[in-house]
């Protein structure tokens, strides 16, 4: 039976390209999830005979908040709603099967890479039917429901059994259980040589792969170890937990030190690789050396080719404004177009959906491709393996000789984490009330040859995105960037974004501190950043 329950609006709860993320007895609380699924589901236009995917990273609160969509979904008139076994599906692999069953949208419940557990965060975005993020159309449209939303529907029911594969009902509603992992182990072997992959790992390559555990764990066990004949144990941490092991399913060589110090070791594998908590991210290591996400983007743009899915070529690279512009040389050699946009998935999937590139990638460790609508951290893993295999060679090997055809942008992310939120947004004016007289100055040891705000005009949709971060160019090419980061749950992130290009004749293996020391000093010089904040250092270098 549907019940029309009452609810209170809320304001500043605007959900951004990541969805809402709050913690997590936000989300508990009485009628908060219910509020905001209802507004979803209201600026779509009702789901009245629409079918959904549903599924999310397993993190606190996952199973509970999947049944209350579930009865809602129902409530609503949805015909069917495709849920992964146990609650559990990673971001690519909800996109790939949005896409595979022609849903109309999925909901993906997630913080991607934030901890999780009772006191951690939360989170749940809508993705459209083409298997990407919801725009801004959508995501506006919820935001102003949820300040005037004052019921929502829903049934009286017992729980859907999430671990029994195949079909119930709930209501007049079909509720089809699938194997999260089946469906994207079948895409990823039509897009990568499974049996070249094999073989590398058979000769002794060795790898390790981290799941943080969080969601790739499940998929991860099921291609490297059962499809592609790696040892047992090569996945570590693979059981998804609430909490992720009480951990930080970042992959990052700050949350993952554990495998950054065993690939850095003699007797480390030959490559190691991390995912994140929904699966959409990725970190890349080989013996002795840790690849940078820009690095990734450029070297797996350069060597796509070598996979079966991608003998065509590419169409095109896009990348993320604060992503190094290393990919941008590798387009330049191949004659196709580097589009650069801000950052969130939603700007490549206009790209991707209207042909104009084939593979996209973020500094923040996301890296993909048109397979789907997100960025995917396995798929990533899977395409350097293969490369690997192909090339026969190490990925120190693979990096040198790419930076002496391309040059090597030297590349860093700083991050000051929790910084209270007043100090944050007025250093951020400061330098923005600053930016028309800050040409030909002086910060440190570096000129300035420019500064302004980034803006992207979209050349599918004709939208324009305004503010999208800071950006200094100083003389001789070097580039800072900073931006506040809307991904965390308290205070505000400030990332500053470093890079300097070194040439192919220059000296290529430096340590990219040291190589970034003159960019570092420029940005402090001119923000003041330490004393503004008390910080003396960043939290997390990367």
């Amino acid at each position: 039976m549907i019940s029309v329950k009452s609810c209170d609006p809320f304001e500043g709860q605007k959900p951004g390209t990541s969805g809402l993320r709050k913690k997590t007895r936000v989300f508990m609380q009485p009628d908060y999830l219910e509020t905001f699924v209802q507004s979803t589901f209201d600026a779509i236009g009702g789901l009245a005979g629409k079918r959904l995917v549903v599924g999310g990273d397993g993190r606190y609160f996952n199973r509970d908040a999947i049944q209350t969509i579930l009865r809602m979904a129902a409530a609503n008139g949805a015909a069917e709603v495709i849920v992964g076994q146990g609650g559990l599906l990673s971001t690519p692999a909800a996109s790939n099967l949005i896409r595979k069953n022609k849903t109309d949208g999925g909901l993906i419940l997630s913080a991607s890479h934030n901890p999780g557990g009772i006191d951690a965060d939360f989170g749940i975005k809508y993705n459209i039917s083409n298997g990407g993020p919801a725009p801004e159309g959508i995501t506006d449209a919820i935001f102003e429901n949820t300040k005037s939303i004052r019921e929502y529907k829903t049934l009286t029911t017992a729980d859907i059994d999430l671990g029994a594969i195949g079909q119930q009902t709930l209501g007049d509603m079909t509720v089809t259980v699938v194997d999260p992992v089946v469906d994207y182990a079948q895409l990823m072997g039509q897009l990568f040589s499974f049996e070249k992959i094999k073989a590398l790992l058979a000769g002794g390559f060795a790898v390790r792969f981290d799941a943080m555990h969080a969601v790739t764990g499940p998929y991860a066990t099921y291609i490297l170890e059962d499809l592609l004949g790696a040892p047992k144990g090569t996945v570590i941490n693979g059981v998804p937990s609430e909490d992720f092991g009480k951990g930080h399913p970042d992959p990052n060589p700050i949350w993952a030190k554990p495998l950054v110090d065993e690939v850095m070791s003699d007797n480390g594998p030959d490559f190691a690789a991390a995912s994140d908590g929904d699966g959409d991210r990725n970190m890349i290591l080989g013996k002795g050396i840790y690849v940078t996400p820009s690095d990734s983007l450029a070297v797996l743009a350069a060597n796509i080719h070598l996979a079966p899915g991608y003998t065509s070529g590419l169409a095109g690279i896009a990348r993320s404004m604060p992503t190094s512009r290393a990919a941008d040389e590798v387009a330049k050699s191949l004659g196709v177009q580097c589009y650069e946009t801000p950052t969130g998935w939603k700007f490549f999937g206009n790209l991707l959906d209207d042909g104009r590139v084939t593979i996209c990638g973020e500094e923040s460790a996301g890296t993909g491709s048109d397979h789907v609508r997100e960025k995917d951290g396995l798929w990533a893993v899977l395409l350097w393996l293969n490369i690997l295999a192909e090339r026969q060679t190490s990925v120190t090997d693979i990096m040198n000789s790419h930076w002496q055809a391309f040059g090597r942008h030297y590349y860093s992310r700083h991050d000051y984490e929790a910084i209270d939120s007043e100090i944050a947004n007025t250093l951020m004016a400061d330098i923005v009330a600053q930016l028309d007289s800050l040409s030909g100055t002086k910060a440190a040891r570096l000129t300035i040859a420019d500064a302004n705000q980034f803006a992207y005009d979209d050349p599918v949709d004709g939208s324009i995105s305004r503010n999208q971060g800071l950006r200094l160019f100083f003389e001789g090419g070097a580039r800072a960037v900073l931006r506040l980061s809307g991904t965390g749950t308290e205070g505000a992130t400030l990332r500053v974004y470093l890079e300097r290009f070194e040439a192919p004749n220059g000296d290529l293996n430096m340590d990219p501190q040291a190589a970034l020391k003159d960019v570092i000093d420029a940005v402090a010089d001119l923000t003041q950043l330490q004393t503004r904040t008390g910080r003396n250092a960043p939290d997390v270098i990367t």
